[in-house]
């Protein structure tokens, strides 16, 4: 069934609608059940997340008599955005995860995610999925505050996903829709992966099978699932990045999630003007390469890479 989670008044007669779906089992007439929510599209340049939505509800729905809780999903929490290919919310110059956990006197976007949390607010476990944005690509990786670890971690080991990074505190926004659920008692993870614009099928097969397991996990499906893929969990002493120290078009040398050695050529920034190599990026250490820079164009000082030391 198809619910509405804020409905909001627009100019020229037009509504802001904030929807979901969720999937009930065979003869659930109410009353306590677990409850997953899937989370996708705060930043209107993710899309990898719909993909997630549509795959997930499609294999639940094909084998709904494996169903024994509740499936929230979540495809458009920033639907302006996704319309619109913008990153935030439109006509608002605003990331809508840096607004919860919102204020439902507030304004239009505070109003939304106020509804938003009180919305997920409950479930067992929630999942907001992100992709990168359109200039890096990222391995399938579930990113969690240290403060959180001890209880998020062996979720996320279920979810399928090559890496788990473990931030420091410092790093963590309290502002978005993460902290905020992790505040009030609702196990919430973040996936990121994936490029922005795009939708990589295989990551989101990968995490669907991941999602599954969990669900398995918590008791909510019954049905066969795959072995989940024992992740890497590292934190942020592990993590070295690579930045442009000038400006012009990268050509990598290496590949997404490949095995380099310190010393380890990683690419060149060009001039395509004069001919010249600006910039040669040599891997700082040992380890494998999980983000890396997916548009050429570089300004100095940009993220070319991280690199998981190993």
């Amino acid at each position: 069934m198809i619910e509405t989670v804020a409905n909001i008044g627009l100019p020229v007669d037009e509504n802001l609608e904030i929807k979901k779906r969720r999937i009930i089992p065979k003869g659930f007439e109410g009353g306590e059940a677990k409850r997953i929510s899937i989370v996708t599209g705060i930043h209107g340049d993710e899309l990898e997340g719909q993909y997630v939505c549509f795959e997930l509800g499609k294999r639940v729905e094909e084998q709904i008599e494996n169903l024994t809780g509740i499936v929230d999903i979540y495809p458009a929490l920033n639907p302006l955005g996704i319309d619109s290919i913008t990153r935030g919310i439109p006509g608002f110059d605003l990331d809508m995860n840096r607004i919860f956990p919102g204020n439902s006197d507030g304004s239009m976007a505070e109003y939304a995610a106020s509804a938003i949390i009180e919305d997920i607010a409950g479930s067992d476990v929630a999942i907001d999925i992100h992709a990168s944005n359109i200039f890096l690509t990222e391995i399938p990786q579930v990113r969690i505050n240290e403060e959180t670890k001890e209880s998020l971690v062996p979720l996320a080991k279920y979810l399928n996903v090559d890496y788990i990074w473990v931030h420091s505190a410092a790093t963590v926004l309290e502002s978005t829709l993460a902290y905020s659920l992790n505040s009030i008692g609702t196990k919430t993870l973040v996936v990121e992966m994936g490029v922005g614009m795009r939708i990589t099928k295989e990551y989101g097969d990968q995490l669907v099978e991941g999602i599954l397991c969990l669900m398995k996990k918590l008791g909510i499906w019954q049905g066969e699932v795959t072995e989940p893929k024992k992740p890497i969990v590292s934190t942020d002493g592990k993590v070295h990045f690579i930045n442009a120290s000038a400006s012009g078009i990268f050509v990598p040398k290496v590949e997404h999630w490949e095995d380099v050695r310190k010393g380890d050529w990683i690419g060149n920034i060009i001039d395509p003007l004069h001919g010249t190599v600006e910039d040669e990026l040599i891997s700082p250490c040992s380890g494998i390469v999980f983000t890396l820079r997916d548009y050429p164009v570089v300004n100095e000082g940009s993220l070319i890479a991280r690199i998981l030391e190993k």
